[in-house]
């Protein structure tokens, strides 16, 4: 939810907690896992098409590889992009409610996050045990049920930050979060 309309992101609690900080470390583990997995994906892709074009005969690994690489970028970086309150969120009817309706609507919003990560985390759990003994052809090294692991870690991932919202506020101004409010990254004139 927007701040007062204007799009900017709500102010940031001021917190005494180590939570939000420890948090910090979580939010990054998971950009750079999400970032490493485009990337490897990025450099996957055509690699495969290298091979069945150029060189006549295609890898049988490059694409599950990098559709697991996409389902770890796709749930990882969704936890990630929660957090820094980038995902997609229509405000347009929030925007207008009065101020104790906003609330109850974003309080609302938190609880339905927190059962759709309920039920990634479960339903993805119970998915990768039932296929954790079968194999995929092209990877036959690989279990089945280890492709679907991204869907209950980003489960986890983004419920951890759900609660986070819940208690602490949004984080989405935080200067780990929006990184062009980093000291560092101010450019200093020469």
């Amino acid at each position: 939810m927007s701040a007062a309309g204007t799009g900017a992101p709500p102010p940031v609690r001021r917190m005494t907690s180590p939570i939000p900080s420890a948090l910090d470390a979580l939010y990054l583990a998971s950009i750079w896992t999400a970032g490493v997995a485009i990337l490897a994906m990025s450099l996957i892709i055509p690699w495969g098409v290298f091979t069945r074009y150029v060189l006549g005969s295609g890898s049988q690994w490059p694409e599950p590889i990098a559709i697991l690489l996409m389902m770890v970028f796709t749930f990882i970086g969704a936890a990630a992009a929660y957090r820094a309150g980038s995902h997609i969120a229509v405000t347009i009817l929030t925007d207008a409610l009065p101020l104790v309706m906003r609330r109850a609507a974003a309080f609302a919003s938190d609880l339905l996050m927190l059962l759709v990560c309920t039920f990634i985390v479960w339903y993805g759990a119970a998915l990768c045990a039932a296929t954790w003994g079968q194999s995929i052809a092209e990877l036959p090294w690989l279990p089945a049920g280890a492709t679907y692991l991204p869907l209950p870690i980003g489960g986890v991932l983004t419920l951890v930050f759900v609660l986070e919202r819940m208690v602490f506020g949004s984080q989405a101004g935080r200067p780990i979060v929006k990184y062009e409010l980093a000291p560092e990254a101010v450019a200093t004139p020469d």
